[in-house]
């Protein structure tokens, strides 16, 4: 009965076969590709748990489809097994015509193995070819080439037994099937996301200047299109609202501009400097109102098309509040807290610039100076025949002053000394000014020699003086009044201090009633007048809280030389001033 009935039932298995693989080409993408063939096989083969493990870019497989078992569905759906481990179940499999079939008594070595696995109870085989829940039957999926695309796996048939020739043949057949779907389907995958790919770019090429316009012209920072290279280099083209706000002027002036005529003549080297692809700077531009912002631009260079004209793009950002934040964090750590005035790290790094490690000697007046300027000229015999020096030049390469030019231009930069240094009889003549001798080997750098001016006779020298005072009675008001009032009489103290000296001196606190005064361009005499004038302003009445307290000042003065360090003159005039103050009786310390 069963061998007459054999033609009819394959008869069945072909028209569901025939029915499902042609569903299989009616799939509308992959996803529903992968799920019609697991639908396919449970409908139509007789199966009831299908899956679909499909090999990803990297080489693993990834369970894409399950039909059956929503349970085991949910469960390992979406989990990936590596690709020696598949690799190893389908070498170790019997070989089934293309098929691999792993018996139960063979899959315990496979338990441990990374492929996700679904197995159900059910009681042990009563008959050889019945089905075991551990059983395992596999279809590999190739392409045309010979790459392999996946695995099918099939579990629980429904007739409880292992598939004969004609159930083995159908799913292999049906894995052929479901390769050249799933290939199709891939393909046809990849050439819609092409083509929407292609329409995207299309549409973005579209609109493109539109949502560059939009995007450039409502940054909330300024931006700005640059032309790059030829005679224009650098000419804005085109400005944003922001960047019109910001620096106060309509996009119309700007166009007559570039932003090296912008920015402030000190940060044009930085300009230049960071005006290529990826330059990033920090960096000064002009208002129309003549103030000055501070901004940080970031350039990046794009291109009109693929073969057109450059141009750069720089994004503006204003930073004034940040660098205003950072000035008052840098006056703090150089400055003092109660009276604003450098502090004593700060006097030490003013004092320190302005000297060199190298002592220069010096003439004893700007005459002399002057004299061995034209030492070089012909009628010295300080050159050749004909003005020139033995090496070949007449030293106009060398920026030597002009006659008349020596004590004149170092007298009125206030270090006439510095000017009026020259050589000694006997010496090089070409190394005749303080101001092109420096403490490197080489004697054409713009050094100026600082030098201390004799104290005991004014001969005219001007030096760099530095006068350090020590409030008398300072100790007592602290004493009586306490810190509140002490206080207060440092901050007029420095108040006065800061008002009798000129524009670019420097009135310095070292800490406690100590005061420092740097004051250039100064000779014995005018130091001394100074130290004086600076006294009669301490010593006036102070009002502190309705109460008048009264303090006096003794003051050195020393002199700043090159060869010395900061220390050593800053030790210099605190040594002065305590001779000053020994000198003077106490009665007549708190009066000046």
């Amino acid at each position: 009965m069963e061998t007459e009935s054999e033609p009819y039932v394959r008869l069945a298995t072909l028209r569901q076969l025939h029915q499902v693989v042609a569903e299989l080409n009616t799939a509308r993408s992959l996803a529903d590709t992968l799920q019609t063939v697991v639908d396919g096989i449970v409908r139509g083969l007789g199966y009831e748990l299908a899956c679909v493990n499909l090999v990803r870019p990297d080489g693993d497989l990834v369970v894409a489809a399950f039909a059956g078992d929503p349970a085991a569905e949910a469960l390992i759906t979406g989990r990936v097994g590596s690709r020696p481990s598949w690799e190893r179940r389908l070498a170790m499999g019997e070989d089934w015509d293309g098929l691999r079939f792993i018996p139960h008594t063979e899959g315990w070595v496979l338990i441990e193995d990374d492929v996700p696995q679904w197995h159900t109870d059910g009681p042990d085989p009563r008959f050889e070819d019945e089905w075991h829940p551990e059983d395992r039957l596999y279809a590999p999926m190739y392409a045309t080439g010979g790459e392999l695309l996946g695995v099918i796996s099939v579990d629980r048939p429904r007739n409880g037994r292992r598939p004969g020739a004609w159930g083995r043949e159908a799913l292999q057949m049906y894995a052929f099937q479901a390769a050249i779907a799933i290939s199709n389907a891939r393909l046809r995958a990849n050439m819609q996301r092409a083509l929407v790919r292609l329409e995207r770019e299309q549409q973005a090429l579209r609109a493109s200047e539109e949502s560059f316009r939009q995007a450039f012209e409502y940054a909330p920072s300024g931006m700005a299109i640059a032309e790059m290279g030829g005679d224009q280099h650098g000419r804005l083209l085109r400005t944003n609202d922001a960047l019109c706000r910001l620096l106060g002027r309509p996009a119309s002036v700007l166009r007559r501009y570039s932003f090296s005529d912008l920015v402030h003549p000190e940060d044009i080297g930085t300009l230049l400097r960071t005006s290529a692809e990826g330059g990033r700077a920090e960096l000064r531009l002009g208002r129309r109102d003549g103030t000055y912002v501070w901004v940080s631009l970031r350039n990046s260079v794009v291109a009109d098309a693929a073969d057109g004209p450059r141009f750069l793009l720089t994004h503006v950002e204003d930073i004034e509040e940040r660098k205003r934040h950072e000035l008052q964090l840098a006056h703090r750590a150089s400055h003092d807290s109660l009276t604003g005035l450098p502090n004593s790290a700060e006097l030490r790094s003013r004092l320190g610039a302005r000297l060199c490690r190298r002592p220069q000697s010096v003439r004893a007046t700007a005459v002399e100076a002057l004299d061995a300027a034209f030492e070089t000229r012909p009628e010295a015999g300080g050159a050749g025949e004909h003005g020139f020096r033995p090496d070949g030049h007449d030293g106009s390469d060398y920026g030597y002053p002009a006659a008349g030019a020596g004590a004149g231009a170092g007298a009125g930069a206030g270090t006439g000394a510095a000017a009026g240094s020259g050589a000694a009889p006997g010496t090089d003549p070409f190394e005749f000014s303080g101001a092109f001798t420096s403490h490197a080997d080489g004697p054409y750098d713009h050094h100026v020699h600082i030098v201390a001016p004799a104290t005991d006779v004014d001969d005219g020298t001007k030096g760099l003086a530095v006068l350090f005072c020590d409030l008398d009675g300072f100790k007592s008001i602290n004493d009586r009044f306490g810190h509140h009032t002490g206080d207060a009489v440092l901050i007029e103290v420095a108040r006065r201090l800061t008002t009798c000296v000129r524009d670019g001196d420097t009135v310095a606190r070292l800490g406690g009633d100590e005061f420092v005064v740097l004051a250039d361009g100064l000779g014995a005499a005018d130091a001394a007048d100074l130290a004086v004038r600076l006294r009669n302003a301490i010593i006036p009445p102070i009002r502190v809280d309705g109460r008048a307290v009264r303090v006096g000042a003794s003051f050195g003065i020393g002199w700043a030389s090159c060869g010395m360090s900061a220390d050593e003159v800053l030790r210099s005039a605190d040594q002065r001033m305590y001779i000053e103050k020994r000198s003077r009786s106490k009665a007549h310390r708190r009066a000046g």
